[in-house]
């Protein structure tokens, strides 16, 4: 590393970019089980965000696994290598202004505090998406528990790779008594006063 001149000082400030966009930048790391209505919600706040002029991007985790994380298996050594990669990449996308919405199971706290170690606590939301294992079990929308039940999938959060409660989430939301929309409203109530330049 001893070859490495990270350039900071001589690019333009992230207050630059915010001016020029009108907002604050914000990541919202979005975590829990596979189905718990993650990847959803993300989605309806992107959609939100931008008709009212915001400029977000999201970062999923199924799409960074076919691209920037190809190769990450589903080890805990592999996960954790795959939630630094998307940590880094969102704090790039931050400091150019951007509203990042990230959608990613990232199973323990130990996860969570890496995350919030590269992020910082401003300008950084931490939402736990929850769900109970049988409920995602039930809507199973990408087919994944049943392979698990047939043994086909290994290392899945929640029954052959741990998933634990969060320490230090900033919101919670609970899939499983609440509507996307009222979801999404819950969301972005905490969404907007951080990302409002006033």
């Amino acid at each position: 590393m001893s070859n490495i001149y990270p350039e900071y000082e001589r690019q333009l400030p992230q207050s630059a970019k915010e001016e020029l966009l009108g907002q604050r930048g914000l990541v919202v790391w979005m975590y829990g089980l596979s189905g718990s209505g993650k990847s959803t919600i993300a989605n309806a706040a992107e959609q939100a965000l931008h008709a009212e002029g915001r400029y977000v991007t999201m970062l999923d985790g199924d799409n960074l696994r076919s691209g920037l994380n190809a190769g990450l298996g589903f080890t805990d050594e592999d996960r954790k290598e795959n939630i630094r990669r998307a940590a880094e990449l969102a704090k790039i996308l931050r400091h150019n202004g951007a509203i990042v919405l990230v959608s990613l199971i990232t199973p323990q706290n130990i996860f969570r505090d890496q995350v919030r170690e590269i992020l910082g606590n401003d300008q950084y939301l931490e939402v736990y998406v929850k769900a109970s294992f049988e409920a995602c079990q039930e809507r199973d929308v990408k087919g994944l528990y049943a392979k698990v039940k047939d043994g086909k999938v290994a290392n899945f959060s929640g029954k052959s790779s741990s998933f634990e409660e969060p320490n230090n989430a900033d919101l919670v939301i609970e899939t499983e008594n609440q509507s996307v929309e009222e979801s999404l409203a819950l969301l972005l109530e905490v969404i907007s006063p951080q990302i409002s330049q006033n």
